[in-house]
């Protein structure tokens, strides 16, 4: 595996970092203004980008695509933030914006997911996703980049529109 460390190692530090992120991402759900949440002046608003992120960190918890069960209260097209890709023509579906009580129930539904998943599949196991040519080990480090990239956007735009800053966190 890496550096000499098995999976039983690994497997840990990895659920500390999507914690640690996840618990950056509840920060800035919690710390978004009303208005800030619905804002129509950014292409994806807040909710929209929160929600996406909380999704794709669910979905590559799956060993595949074909193993995922989309949350309870999924509305369909809701993970894209744009067009879909398998219908980039059609016009967008309308969808009811996500609570920031109904984001944070699924946020805390991810966390135990991450708990849970993370350390039952081998990290060189392959990816289980066509498109991810690569293992699960891999997988987790895709996923917590993509976790990151959305978690620093919206904390990015809390400082810059609200004046709101969302503190380091170090481990889960």
């Amino acid at each position: 595996m890496l550096l000499g460390m098995d999976d039983a190692s690994v497997q840990p530090q990895l659920v500390r970092q999507y914690l640690a992120t996840l618990a950056m991402l509840k920060q800035a759900i919690e710390g978004c203004p009303a208005e800030l949440w619905l804002d129509a002046k950014y292409t994806n608003q807040f909710w929209h980008i929160a929600y996406h992120t909380i999704l794709y960190t669910h979905f590559y918890m799956h060993d595949s695509e074909a193993e995922f069960r989309p949350w309870a209260k999924h509305q369909k097209d809701s993970n894209y933030l744009g067009r879909p890709p398998r219908a980039p023509d059609e016009p967008m579906a309308a969808i009811e914006p996500y609570t920031r009580e109904g984001l944070l129930e699924y946020h805390a539904f991810c966390r135990n997911e991450v708990k849970a998943r993370v350390p039952a599949v081998s990290l060189d196991a392959e990816s289980g996703f066509s498109w991810l040519p690569f293992n699960r080990f891999e997988v987790h480090l895709y996923n917590l980049r993509h976790l990151a990239h959305h978690t620093g956007q919206l904390a990015d735009r809390l400082r810059t529109a609200a004046g709101i800053g969302t503190p380091w966190v170090q481990t889960g």
